[in-house]
């Protein structure tokens, strides 16, 4: 069987171009988007939306062995398109060993990394709140790219991108209410058994309330439901002086860390 470090990358890119799919033609346009394949890395591109959440390339010397001339084509995508700070993800099976060493000579430096985590088919924790959790559909398909996007950094354009997932077949989208008011999102898209949980936001007056726990709680159910086998999820490594909430609420929910991946960026403007 292939190994799930593989099968957990190659369904967070099928999830990241289901993204792309998202975007009507004309967002397309106004955003700058693009996707590339080049070498055996998939390059995200929003030239108009900054953040690193949709500006990365994924998948680098996974499928076959890659090297310096794949990382200077994906570069000049990027610096093409005026993007000034995106991600190289760095897979810890990447061949040919030494890339890091390869990024380094290139002109990257290492940033924050991305922890992946895996859970299997154990029931979801239960989960009391004063929230109700639902899968929503194209009625707060607005609230959700609000909530979401401004959460994850992208402008009001991005924000408009993450809606439009409401119509995306793979993707179901979830909201928490405080009554009738969207207090929180996530994102869950399933894939030839295998479940990926995104875009998981909570408006700033309803943080550190239990939103995220019962979103969490909620797609575990319902991708157990789907008979998903596996279910997968990523966030930022621990570092000083970050209370680390994500982490801990997909650790609480079931989760257990499977690999690191190293985020190599362009070094900071002065």
């Amino acid at each position: 069987m292939e190994d799930f470090s593989l099968q957990a990358e190659r369904l967070e890119r099928a999830a990241l171009s289901d993204l792309h799919a998202a975007a009507p033609e004309d967002l397309r346009h106004r955003l700058g988007l693009e996707l590339k394949t080049i070498g055996t890395a998939l390059a995200s591109v929003s030239a108009k939306d900054p953040s690193i959440v949709v500006n990365r390339a994924i998948g680098l010397g996974i499928e076959a062995t890659d090297g310096a001339a794949t990382i200077a084509q994906v570069r000049d995508v990027y610096e093409s398109a005026g993007v000034r700070r995106f991600f190289f993800h760095l897979h810890p099976e990447a061949r040919p060993e030494g890339l890091d060493d390869v990024m380094g000579r290139s002109g990257l430096v290492q940033a924050r990394g991305w922890i992946k985590f895996r859970r299997g088919t154990d029931p979801a924790p239960k989960v009391i709140t004063g929230f109700t959790v639902k899968q929503i559909g194209p009625e707060h398909a607005e609230d959700f790219g609000q909530i979401a996007g401004t959460g994850f950094g992208l402008s009001e354009e991005g924000c408009a991108w993450l809606a439009g997932l409401v119509h995306r077949p793979k993707w179901r989208l979830y909201m928490t209410f405080d009554g009738d008011t969207p207090a929180g999102t996530g994102a869950l898209f399933i894939d030839q058994g295998m479940a990926w949980f995104d875009w998981g936001a909570t408006a700033p007056a309803y943080r550190q309330r239990g939103s995220q726990a019962a979103l969490l709680s909620r797609r575990i159910e319902d991708a157990l439901k789907a008979n998903c086998r596996t279910m997968v999820t990523a966030t930022g490594e621990e570092v000083e002086g970050d209370p680390q909430h994500s982490f801990k609420n997909i650790v609480k929910a079931g989760f257990q860390p499977a690999y690191l991946r190293r985020n190599f960026a362009p070094p900071p403007q002065s």
